[in-house]
C-alpha cells in the first residue's frame, strides 16, 4: 500500500491528519504538482481526474478522493472513530458537518486560490470576479461557523472528527490568500488553536 500525494495540497493534508490521528503510517510517493506530474498519462492511469491524493492498494486498486481514502482507513481501523463509528445518528451528524465544512468553508477558500493566485495563471482559466466573490462568501461562512462553535467544542459536537479536519485544512490553506482567524471570531479562534495544538496538525 502507498499514498501518492503532494505536500502542499490541502486534500492530501486531510488524509495525512486523518492517518496521524489513527496512528497509521503509509509509505508516500511524492507527486510534483509544480511540474504537472499529476496531469501526465502515467498518473492519469491511477486517477483519470489527475488529482491527488491517490491510495494504491497492494492488489493494484487505486482509490482517489480524500474522503473516500479516509473512509477506507476508517473501515480498516475503526478506532479512534473519526466518522461516527457504528452509531447511525452520530455517523449521519458527522457526515452532515463534514459536508458543510467541505462546501461552505474549504471549497470557497480553495476557489479564491484557484481564481486569483498567480500559481494557476497559466494552468486554468481564472475568473477573478468569481474568486473575490468566493472570498466574500467564505468570510461570511467563517463568521457563521464562529456562531455555531459557541456552544460546542468541535464542529460536529463534543468529539473531534473528520469535520474538524476538513475545516482545518480549508482554513489553514487560506493563509495563501490572506485568510486569517482572529479575535473577531473568538469561538472559531478557540477551536482553531485547539485543533492546531493536536500532534496530527503537523502532518
Amino acid at each position: 500500500m502507498k499514498l501518492h500525494e503532494a505536500a502542499t495540497a490541502p486534500n492530501c493534508r486531510r488524509v495525512r491528519i486523518f492517518l496521524a490521528e489513527k496512528g497509521i503510517e503509509v509509505p508516500v510517493v511524492p507527486v510534483d504538482l509544480g511540474k504537472a506530474e499529476n496531469r501526465g498519462e502515467p498518473f492519469r492511469q491511477k486517477n483519470p481526474m489527475g488529482r491527488v491524493p491517490v491510495l494504491e492498494l497492494d492488489d493494484g486498486t487505486f482509490i482517489a478522493e480524500s474522503v473516500a481514502i479516509c473512509r477506507y482507513f476508517e473501515q480498516l481501523q475503526p478506532d479512534p472513530a473519526l466518522m461516527g463509528g457504528s452509531d447511525p445518528e452520530e455517523a449521519a451528524r458527522i457526515e452532515m458537518w463534514q459536508r458543510r465544512m467541505e462546501l461552505e468553508i474549504a471549497l470557497p477558500i480553495m476557489q479564491v486560490f484557484r481564481n486569483t493566485h498567480p500559481y494557476f495563471a497559466d494552468r486554468i482559466d481564472q475568473y477573478a470576479d468569481y474568486g473575490e466573490g468566493q472570498r466574500s462568501h467564505a468570510t461570511k461562512r467563517l463568521e457563521w461557523l464562529d456562531r455555531e462553535l459557541a456552544d460546542r467544542e468541535f464542529v460536529a459536537g463534543d468529539e473531534y472528527s473528520i469535520a474538524d479536519i476538513t475545516a482545518q485544512i480549508g482554513i489553514d490553506f487560506g493563509r495563501v490568500t490572506k485568510f486569517k482567524v482572529t479575535e473577531e471570531t473568538p469561538n472559531l479562534l478557540r477551536w482553531h488553536q485547539a485543533v492546531s495544538a493536536r500532534p496530527s496538525a503537523k502532518a
